[in-house]
């Protein structure tokens, strides 16, 4: 049910953020636009991220099974796809953000970073 819920919010706003983007100028969608489009991105994201990290996992722990013959790598679940992603999907956002209000230095992007791994390393300590 997960996977289906998943599936097609990502559909749905990625067709809306491409709709949005083809109509709209930033000038003509005002605040609210823009954070819609933000919005509709983070979802495009979140979907396309979690499904990449399930099925990476799947093919790391297949492979792990061939080649480690004592204890081989688990795959992760689908609902802890979507917490890591849920952090790792908010990395762009942020940095394009970042970029809509002036100049992405390095310690920006060392801040997203930090963010990014902390947020995982959170999500990796509370759901074992």
């Amino acid at each position: 049910m997960l996977r289906i819920i998943i599936s097609i919010t990502t559909f749905v706003s990625l067709c809306l953020l491409l709709t949005l983007l083809n109509l709209t100028t930033p000038a003509t969608a005002g605040p609210f636009g823009i954070l819609t489009i933000f919005f509709f991105a983070y979802l495009s994201s979140f979907g396309l991220v979690t499904f990449f990290l399930y099925l990476m996992s799947r093919v790391i722990s297949h492979l792990s099974s061939v080649f480690m013959t004592r204890r081989p790598l688990g795959s992760l679940t689908l609902r802890r796809s979507c917490l890591f992603s849920s952090i790792i999907a908010a990395a762009p956002i942020m940095l394009i953000g970042l970029r809509s209000v002036g100049e992405v230095s390095l310690y920006d992007y060392l801040l997203v970073i930090t963010f990014t791994t902390i947020g995982c390393l959170y999500i990796s300590k509370r759901t074992n």
